[in-house]
């Protein structure tokens, strides 16, 4: 096997965490010596902004390109999306193939995952959901991931952008895509800037995991009754995520504005009090609650893994009783308590539970991954 190489495949169209985790992957790679060549959706236009130089990338359909374009000798082959049953068994049969799983297995279950070599996690909670399903081939350190909110991205100012990513496969999504350029044609640019009153934030995809829309049917009708409370949503997603977020969000329809996604999420930081979690069990770590308080901002999260693991309750923010649970009385008391003037926690003064989140622990992190897993494959035997 080539132990200077590794043949990375992404095959989202959609920007998100997995595509984050996958630059700041390759840049550790890079720092480590190791000579990394990407496949991704030819259909995915942000790359090129988002990669650190020295990956080569290589535009692809799909798994069959990958599979032809792979070396002919072994080599490592690391997904940061989980590959087919049939694509899984024929990269595997040749290759070693390893993965990231950034998903809890509890409610799914790829069924290419059984022909990998060995699967990452990125949190204990990921762990524990890979060893509930049975498997034996799992790497026993989370990697967890690393606070890279600039991710390259240039300016500081913060604009509307549209919210609603197209799903081209859609007919309705595919007409809507080409009217809505031309409807923001005449619109005026709007550029945030802080409201009045407590800002609570979400900055994340607007995709079903997150559970948006559940969450604020419990927590709008609290909000609603906290009108100094504004909620600013930097995102995008798909035309049925916003329309069923924008219908929970109903009661608070005046505090509630939509930013549409931004590149340059260092810039957004800052200008909030507080980053607001999702639901918790379709999470697998919350990239955007460590980016948050690595630029200072303190997080508000479900007390529940894996949020657990990467929010310090009373240091780098505040978790409040899942809304399914209580009804959201807890939420209600944490905003009496923010709004009657609670001091506001620094998480950056958590400095050592932040640095398990640097670059720096992150690369440490990937060298003994690659270590174990080059000793598996040199033995031939199964991790």
């Amino acid at each position: 096997m080539s132990a200077r190489s590794v043949y990375q495949i992404n095959l989202q169209q959609h920007f998100g965490g997995g595509e984050v985790y996958t630059r700041f992957f390759s840049l550790a790679l890079i720092e480590l010596g190791y000579r990394v060549v990407l496949f991704v959706n030819r259909k995915a236009d942000f790359w090129e902004s988002l990669l650190p130089s020295g990956v080569e990338l290589v535009r692809v359909d799909g798994a069959a390109d990958v599979r032809r374009l792979l070396p002919q000798e072994r080599a490592l082959v690391v997904t940061q999306t989980a590959l087919d049953a049939d694509d899984a068994q024929w990269v595997g049969g040749r290759h070693v193939l390893c993965g990231f799983v950034h998903m809890p297995l509890h409610e799914r279950d790829p069924a290419g995952l059984k022909h990998y070599r060995v699967l990452w996690p990125v949190s204990q909670y990921v762990l524990d959901s890979i060893k509930s399903r049975g498997y034996g081939q799992w790497y026993a350190e989370p990697l967890y991931g690393v606070a890279d909110p600039a991710r390259n991205a240039p300016g500081d100012t913060v604009v509307r952008r549209a919210e609603y990513d197209w799903d081209q496969r859609k007919l309705r999504d595919r007409l809507l895509g080409l009217i809505e350029p031309l409807w923001r044609m005449n619109q005026t640019v709007l550029r945030f800037s802080r409201r009045p009153g407590l800002t609570l934030g979400m900055v994340s995809r607007l995709t079903p995991i997150k559970q948006f829309p559940l969450m604020f049917g419990m927590l709008a009708p609290i909000l609603a009754r906290c009108p100094q409370v504004n909620l600013e949503i930097f995102g995008s997603g798909g035309y049925a995520s916003v329309r069923d977020l924008r219908a929970s969000l109903a009661p608070i329809r005046a505090q509630a504005r939509f930013w549409g996604h931004q590149s340059n999420v260092a810039a957004v930081y800052p200008q909030l009090d507080y980053v607001l979690s999702g639901l918790p069990e379709k999470e697998a770590l919350g990239l955007n609650l460590i980016e948050a308080q690595h630029c200072g901002t303190p997080v508000l999260a479900v007390r529940a893994p894996p949020f657990t693991e990467t929010v310090v309750d009373g240091k780098s923010g505040f978790f409040f009783t899942d809304p399914r649970e209580d009804g959201g009385d807890s939420f209600a008391q944490l905003m009496q308590r923010l709004q009657s003037g609670a001091a506001r926690p620094d998480p950056r003064q958590a400095v050592a539970h932040l640095e398990r989140f640097s670059f720096a622990a992150f690369r440490q992190r990937v060298a003994r991954a690659l270590a174990a897993i080059t000793t598996v494959a040199e033995a031939g035997v199964q991790a």
